[in-house]
Formats: C-alpha cells, sequence, structure tokens
C-alpha cells in the first residue's frame, strides 16, 4: 500500500504488473485499461462513421487546454510534435542565432537535445558543455557564460542516472542575463510536477510514451508567447496566422499563427492524443505529487537495500537532486540485463549499469522481487559468471 493513494486500484488498471516485475517506465510506459479504451473509441468511431472529424479536432484542442494546464500555461502556447527530438529541434532552430554565439549545454545530456544544436555548428554557433554532476543550477552555468552567449538548453531529469536539476534557478539566471532558455522534460512530465512558466522556459520539450503514459510518437511543445520573434525554419497552411479558405498559397501571406499552432504541420496523431486525454485523466485523479512522492517511497526503499549489498548507486542520493523514479545500480549490464529478463524483470541497460523505473502503478513488492534475485545470485557469483 502507499500512504498516497490507492496503488492497488491503479495497480489493477495495468496488465502488465502481473505478467511481470516492470521496472521499465524511464523507457516506456505500459499500457493502460483507459488509455487503450481511448484509442479504442477511435479507432471504432472510425471503423463506423469514416472518422467524425469535427469531433476528433474537439478533442485535439480538449487535450491541448488540459496539457496547458498541466504545465501551468495558457492552451496557445501548446503545440503537438512527434516526439522530444521534434521539439527540440523546433526550438533549436527557431533561436535567432548568428555565427559566433554559443549554446550552454550538460555534457551527457540526452544525445537529441545535443545533436538539435550540435546542428547548428555548421551555421557556426559554438556549443559548450558542461560537465555532469549530481547538482546543476544557476551557479554552474554562471561561470561559463559570456558575451556571445545566447541559451541554455538542458533536462530536467536525465534519462541515464536520475539527476534532477534545478531548472528554476537556471531559468532565473537566463532571465536575469536575457538568455534562452530550452528544458527537456521527457523523464520529469507525469511523475514531477511541472510549472512551465514558473521556470522562465523559452521552449519546454517533451514526449509521451514514458510518465504520460501514451504509446510512441506524440510530443508536446510550450512556447512562451511572448517572444514572438521565434517562428519556425518551415511552414505549412495550418502554420499560419490566416489559412486562405481556397487552399491556395499566396506569396504575400505568410505571417504564421499568433499561437504555438505555428509550430504544427497539420494533421495531427489523433489516436495519440486521444490516448493522452485518458492518461491525463488517470494522473490528474492521483496527483503528480502523490505519485512523485510514491515513487520517492520506492527509491527510498530501494536506496536501504542496496546500502545492505554493499551495491552504489550511479547518481544523486538526496532527494533534493535525484529524481523520484530513476536509479541506476552499478551492476555491469552485460552481466545482469539478461539474468532480470530471464527471471521476468523488466529494467533497462544503461551507461553505468542497470537502470530501473518506477511508474505509479509500483510497488515495494517489485523492489523487493528485483532485490531477492540479486541476492539469490550474489555479487561474486556474477562477476565469477561473467
Amino acid at each position: 500500500m502507499s500512504r498516497h493513494y490507492d496503488v492497488d486500484a491503479v495497480r489493477r488498471e495495468f496488465p502488465v504488473a502481473d505478467r511481470m516485475v516492470y521496472l521499465d517506465s524511464g523507457f516506456q510506459a505500459p499500457l493502460a485499461r483507459p488509455v487503450k479504451a481511448a484509442i479504442d473509441l477511435f479507432l471504432r468511431e472510425g471503423l463506423e462513421a469514416a472518422g467524425p472529424k469535427s469531433v476528433w479536432l474537439d478533442r485535439v484542442e480538449q487535450t491541448r487546454a488540459r496539457v496547458a494546464r498541466f504545465l501551468g500555461v495558457s492552451a496557445d502556447e501548446i503545440a503537438f510534435t512527434k516526439n522530444t527530438s521534434e521539439s527540440m529541434n523546433i526550438a533549436a532552430n527557431a533561436l535567432p542565432l548568428r555565427a559566433g554565439d554559443n549554446v550552454l549545454m550538460i555534457r551527457g545530456d540526452h544525445p537529441n537535445n545535443a545533436y538539435a544544436f550540435l546542428n547548428l555548428q555548421k551555421r557556426g554557433v559554438e556549443v559548450r558543455f558542461l560537465a555532469m554532476s549530481d547538482v546543476v543550477n544557476a551557479e554552474s552555468f554562471l561561470p561559463h557564460i559570456d558575451e556571445r552567449t545566447r541559451a541554455i538548453s538542458m533536462s530536467h531529469v536525465t534519462f541515464h542516472a536520475g539527476h534532477r536539476f534545478d531548472i528554476e534557478s537556471v531559468g532565473a539566471l537566463c532571465r536575469e542575463r536575457k538568455l534562452y532558455f530550452i528544458v527537456d522534460v521527457m523523464q520529469a512530465i507525469g511523475v514531477v510536477p511541472i510549472d512551465a512558466r514558473a521556470a522562465g522556459a523559452t521552449f519546454v520539450g517533451s514526449g509521451s510514451h514514458k510518465g504520460l503514459l501514451v504509446p510512441q510518437g506524440l510530443g508536446l511543445l510550450y512556447w512562451d508567447k511572448a517572444l514572438k520573434d521565434l517562428e519556425p525554419t518551415y511552414l505549412a497552411a495550418a502554420s499560419l496566422a490566416e489559412i486562405p479558405v481556397d487552399l491556395i498559397a499566396r506569396p504575400n501571406s505568410l505571417a504564421p499563427s499568433p499561437t504555438a499552432r505555428r509550430f504544427e504541420l497539420g494533421n495531427f496523431n489523433l489516436p495519440a492524443i486521444h490516448a493522452l486525454g485518458a492518461a491525463l485523466d488517470m494522473i490528474e485523479q492521483i496527483g503528480v505529487a502523490n505519485i512523485q512522492n510514491h515513487c520517492f517511497e520506492l527509491g527510498d526503499h530501494l536506496i536501504a537495500q542496496l546500502d545492505e549489498l554493499d551495491i552504489r548507486l550511479v547518481g544523486p542520493r538526496a532527494r533534493l537532486h535525484r529524481a523520484p523514479h530513476i536509479y541506476v545500480l552499478d551492476l555491469p549490464a552485460t552481466d545482469w540485463f539478461g539474468y532480470f529478463d530471464e527471471n521476468n524483470v523488466r529494467v533497462s541497460p544503461e551507461r553505468d549499469g542497470i537502470r530501473v523505473s518506477f511508474g505509479m502503478f509500483n510497488t515495494v513488492a517489485d523492489v523487493d522481487r528485483l532485490i531477492e534475485l540479486i541476492r539469490k545470485r550474489g555479487l561474486k557469483q556474477a562477476t565469477a559468471a561473467a
């Protein structure tokens, strides 16, 4: 049981929990029954009515508004994309960066955040990387800022070891120095409360297949609408302020939408947006803060068990600096990943070991099963077998 919500009731909505010990939501969240039901509704409507498109598009806007409330912003600041990578590329290319300008990032952060900005090197933009550490805040970036620094881009939570960085202090620094601030919240959203406006972000990008419980193929982008000069590098009818009624392109009417729809290219991933609406229902009924606190307690239990086994936790231990749901065990993936898989425990191999990532449905019993398998095999035996 959890002190924060009825985990057993939530667990019943995830059939995977009856089939295996699923500790891999940082890779892909398993499908929940209400999310599947929303996709089934979309498919049934398409099957029986060839698609009530106006109804579907109304639901898109309803979900857009719900995403906005979820992030503490307005609906006209939210665009739908394909994934985090597309969101990061949209953001990087919308910034008015020139040859000689530089962008600050964190070495070892998610590569698809980095590549979006590294691709700007062909325009003469320099990317500078800070060293990864357990604590990253405004003070970490301050010594690296010079007169040509224009932007900072970073993850809120790192995918590989569960660092949780102080985006609020970095955002305040960016406001003070008039820098653009881009945040990848893929590993945080749905588990860690996020207020994009309070963070002072220019753009916030994410996918939806982890904490938001949606199958792959849907991304989100927040854009601070006060920054009207930030425009997409591409254009489609859907991204215009005035879509021509006759659908004839006119060279003298190219103004982008005043909303975040300027960053959209037309048709949506409709089944995924239906799924997102149902997922937000689940998450909001439980409360993100409750999910976060439940995962923190699972993490505390995991860390205590690892300490007994003298297994090092890769990444931060303190709640202030760690994500509630992502933990990397210093166990060589080549030795351990197959063993866990053979015993019906789903985890991820990571650059530094074995990653355990919790979802809203996980329990102390799931952690105990993982630890039981480690004790059963023994560290010395695993090393010898390797």
